[in-house]
């Protein structure tokens, strides 16, 4: 049997895509998270075969949740979202996740990933790969990243000064110049789309 662990904040999804799984006579479920932190948690007293994460999951990402579990344990992580951007799957494949999945996969294809993934096999949604082939190449510069950076976590003008060693006007300039160049009418949202794109 495959032992897998699930891990999605949204419980509808993540409880149908048990149900599903449990059908398949080699798969067996034996545990779920709706957290990042859980997943970890849950991930250390199981010990699955497989983690499927969602990769947008709270308080940190599924990448995020992966590199810990990938650090310690021999679990094997694929990774499962809406809105696969090559930059993440660059940073998921460097952290050693074995697979990359949209969230649009059948549950019937989903399986046979697992089962590949179990056998030591690495899987990347075609689409995934194919845009990675035609990234852009970052507009921003390395300071720019830096601020946006330390703007993911919510933090204040302030506080990001302070973590980057910037005045905050100077910091200010960074996020106002980066959001300009994306295109975008926030810090917050500019630091979601480098994140995105897998600047940061």
């Amino acid at each position: 049997m495959i032992r897998l662990l699930l891990a999605d904040d949204e419980d509808l999804i993540r409880g149908a895509l048990a149900a599903l799984l449990d059908l398949e006579d080699d798969l067996v479920v034996v545990a779920q998270a709706s957290t990042s932190t859980d997943a970890v948690t849950l991930a250390r007293e199981h010990r699955p075969d497989i983690a499927v994460l969602d990769l947008e999951m709270p308080p940190a990402d599924g990448l995020e949740a992966a590199a810990v579990i990938r650090g310690e344990l021999p679990t094997h992580v694929v990774l499962v979202t809406r809105h696969a951007r090559p930059g993440v799957l660059r940073r998921a494949l460097s952290a050693g996740v074995a697979g990359f999945v949209p969230k649009t996969t059948p549950a019937a294809r989903l399986a046979e990933i697992l089962r590949d993934v179990a056998g030591g096999r690495r899987y990347v949604d075609p689409d995934i790969a194919a845009s990675a082939l035609t990234e852009d190449d970052c507009p921003l510069t390395d300071r720019e990243l830096d601020v946006l950076r330390a703007t993911r976590g919510g933090a204040s003008v302030a506080t990001i000064a302070a973590q980057v060693h910037l005045a905050p006007g100077t910091v200010r300039n960074y996020l106002s110049s980066a959001m300009g160049k994306l295109g975008l009418e926030s810090r917050h949202a500019a630091a979601h789309h480098a994140w995105e794109q897998g600047w940061i």
